[in-house]
């Protein structure tokens, strides 16, 4: 006998119960339930996670920048979790509006015309599922800029997506501002730190070299997921940590991304705030903080009936620039955890790895 798909048991169950005659109104939903199995099959292609109906984390720290105590508490977090929201941030919340708007306005386009016009990512331009170049995939489809000018001039082809006008011209206007943004944090970083000069790690990601870059990232929703009943959610973004120095990120009202508590190993979701800003601590500021901070483990649920729009600047250094624990901050006798090594050497390291892998394990010491 042949086997029964998920939507013939459906359809059967519902037949059975219902007492129904195949009219054609039952035909009808036949052919919907059917067309709604062949789509979740499409979604199965997709790593998933059972939905978890607890209420969201409320310990994440939230710190505000006109606070007096802002540099502590920015150390204190990083040393922690490795992650804070930042309110009172200073960037424009009329940019990030029409930044988000541009953004969900080319996101609503035919897929094809995306492709066509900003270019299949690599690594800079339009990606769909596709992450990276090791079988990574999610729920997400992006936009990845390349956000260091020489680089642009040299040939912005390459560096840029060739999109629309008014949508480059907002991308470099809010880079600029949080790029700022990551500074100020960063300074503040080294004042909590008590370690000089204080532009110490923020000159890095000033530095006209720096390997910068920006992505702007949507997660369609999925009303076939909760059609078959709910209780799962897509992998939007699979775990991972950042290997730059910093990330900050901004998101919708929609829910989705997910730290992971290192003390306990568990996955708590965080309460968007479309008005903050959210910080990560990189692989590379782990280093140059000999582990004092931590970088987090982070990832992006999806698949729910929102669609979930976020942008994150992740400040990088230059190609060149050496990655080692700063001399500054290090105690007599504080031995350095981790191996000397260029960022250059680092990124190529992360980009012929999974997302999930401890991208640090081989350059720590043993």
């Amino acid at each position: 006998m042949a086997s029964i798909s998920t939507a013939q048991h459906v359809i059967l169950a519902f037949s059975i119960s219902q007492h129904i005659r195949p009219t054609a109104q039952f035909s009808a939903h036949v052919t919907a339930m059917v067309v709604l199995s062949q789509q979740v099959d499409i979604l199965d292609n997709f790593s998933q996670v059972k939905k978890s109906y607890e209420s969201t984390f409320t310990g994440i720290p939230v710190v505000d920048l006109s606070d007096p105590d802002a540099k502590t508490l920015i150390v204190e977090a990083s040393k922690e979790i490795g992650f804070f929201k930042v309110v009172n941030h200073g960037v424009s919340m009329e940019l990030i509006s029409k930044l988000e708007d541009e953004a969900v306005r080319f996101f609503g386009l035919p897929l094809e015309e995306k492709q066509k016009s900003a270019g299949t990512a690599n690594p800079f331009g339009y990606g769909n599922k596709r992450i990276g170049c090791h079988g990574d995939v999610g729920w997400v489809e992006y936009l990845l800029f390349c956000t260091n000018q020489e680089l642009i001039l040299q040939d912005a082809g390459a560096a840029l997506p060739a999109i629309s006008e008014s949508l480059r011209c907002l991308v470099m206007e809010y880079v600029s501002s949080v790029r700022n943004l990551g500074c100020e944090v960063l300074e503040m970083m080294a004042d909590g730190l008590q370690i000089m000069p204080r532009n110490i790690l923020s000159k890095l990601i000033k530095d006209e070299r720096n390997d910068s870059c920006f992505r702007v990232n949507h997660y369609p929703p999925s009303p076939e997921l909760e059609a078959f009943g709910g209780g799962r959610n897509l992998i939007g973004f699979g775990e991972h940590t950042d290997p730059q120095i910093i990330s900050i990120a901004r998101s919708n009202h929609i829910e989705g991304l997910q730290i992971c508590l290192q003390d306990t190993i568990t996955w708590v979701s965080v309460p968007p705030d479309p008005s903050a800003v959210f910080i990560n601590v990189g692989d590379s500021l782990q280093v140059m903080t000999n582990g004092r901070f931590r970088s987090v483990k982070h990832r992006v649920l999806a698949g729910g009936l929102g669609s979930r729009v976020s942008m994150i600047f992740f400040g990088g250094p230059p190609l060149s620039q050496i990655i080692t624990p700063l001399a500054s901050l290090m105690q007599e006798d504080e031995e350095s955890s981790y191996k000397e090594f260029t960022w250059c050497e680092y990124k190529t390291s992360v980009y012929n790895t999974r997302l999930a892998d401890n991208r640090l394990s081989h350059f720590q010491k043993s």
